[in-house]
């Protein structure tokens, strides 16, 4: 392959793969509800339990995952991921009971690896001067594809709640497909290692990577900010309804057009910033954008304002793929997988107490009996872990 086509692929698979999780999220609480035979909120809850169900098999099975690509390859582990997920994309299609649907979820969370092996696939295959640029179309790719999903989901809904699973199981197998024919292997044999059970597991990925300089420190940041921009598709909805009595169809804009502007930064703005001011800088930037964005919306109160915040919060893009390219270059060529595996574990963790906190709090600041009518407090918690993920930064000696 040429140089740019290993890149072309892994991001056309994201996408993909990014697609084929959206397309299911319109329709969600509809199958609950269709399997179960409760009303919503119940549904809410069974949902909520296959969530956090999915996130605890990825936190212990992320660093299984990365490990294995480290022993075998970032082919096998990324197609048998993929051939995993359709097959529960068709679980889902065709189950007719709610626990069929509960395990099907926490089997996929325990195979789940495409992106994170996607991430290993592109360190192993760039330069340290092309990874952030790199991280950042990942990360661009994969917000494309959640913006078109639930778009072409709602489109498909109207043909029965199960359409939308079909066809999420068919563009996973025509993802599958597609790597099959046209990835090849980017983990040299040199650069492999043997597979070891005492490092594959969350507590010995993080214990070997701690030992390395600096990355300590960096996947601090890290978990500071994945928990902080959690509280998006947590909270979001709910925040703009009980502020703004915005219609689920202007929720459902306003997420879309945030993504345009996160593919925006991610995919066109990471390059040249890096460039002119270097990772440190350029991280820096994102994480004052994400301390202004998230203290605004804790007193705003118009709609107008909150959408002009909007691009300034996107703007925290500029972060994660500087942070990764910065991570990547600590890490040995042979621990490329195991530090995906344990980012992967760490947006786990996320994934698991950010719902239950963010809930929380806005609950007790939105609605009646409230301690005090501000939905926006919610917001106060992200935004101090910005200011905590910044001080951790310049903590550290800056790199280039």
């Amino acid at each position: 392959m040429r140089p740019a086509l290993p890149v072309v692929f892994i991001l056309i698979t994201l996408t993909l793969d990014a697609i084929g999780f959206g397309l299911i999220m319109p329709v969600m609480p509809d199958l609950l509800r269709e399997v179960t035979g409760e009303d919503l909120a119940h549904a809410a809850l069974w949902g909520g339990m296959m969530t956090g169900g999915f996130a605890v098999m990825q936190f212990l099975f992320g660093p299984v995952l990365g490990n294995l690509s480290d022993r075998f390859g970032r082919k096998p582990v990324l197609l048998i991921s993929l051939s995993m997920l359709a097959a529960d994309y068709l679980v889902l299609a065709l189950a007719g009971t709610i626990w069929l649907l509960f395990f099907a979820r926490l089997f996929n969370g325990m195979t789940s690896a495409t992106y994170s092996t996607a991430t290993a696939f592109i360190a192993d295959i760039s330069t340290p001067q092309q990874k952030a640029q790199r991280f950042g179309l990942v990360g661009a790719a994969y917000g494309m594809g959640f913006v078109l999903g639930p778009a072409i989901g709602g489109m498909l809904a109207e043909y029965g709640t199960r359409a939308p699973f079909l066809a999420a199981a068919a563009v996973t197998l025509v993802n599958l497909g597609f790597g099959a024919l046209v990835m090849r292997e980017s983990l040299r044999p040199e650069h492999r290692r043997p597979f070891d059970w005492r490092r594959a597991n969350p507590f010995g990925t993080f214990r070997a990577l701690g030992k390395l300089p600096g990355l300590g420190r960096d996947l601090a940041i890290y978990t500071a900010f994945e928990f902080a921009f959690i509280v998006y598709p947590v909270v979001w909805a709910y925040f703009v309804t009980a502020r703004f009595g915005w219609s689920p169809g202007m929720t459902g804009l306003s997420l879309a057009y945030y993504g345009a502007c996160a593919v925006l930064v991610q995919g066109a703005l990471i390059r040249p910033a890096i460039a002119r001011l270097g990772r440190t800088r350029t991280m820096t930037l994102g994480m004052v954008a994400g301390a202004v964005s998230f203290s605004g919306l804790v007193v705003i109160d118009s709609g107008a304002l909150t959408l002009a915040l909007i691009p300034v919060s996107a703007m925290t893009g500029l972060v994660m793929p500087a942070l990764r390219a910065e991570m990547s270059d600590r890490a040995e060529a042979s621990q490329q997988g195991e530090l995906q595996g344990a980012l992967s574990s760490l947006h786990a963790v996320g994934m698991i107490a950010g719902p239950v906190i963010y809930t929380q709090v806005f609950a007790r600041f939105a609605g009646d009996g409230a301690i005090l009518d501000l939905p926006g407090m919610v917001f106060v918690i992200p935004a101090m872990l910005n200011l905590a993920a910044l001080w951790l930064l310049h903590r550290r000696p800056a790199r280039a």
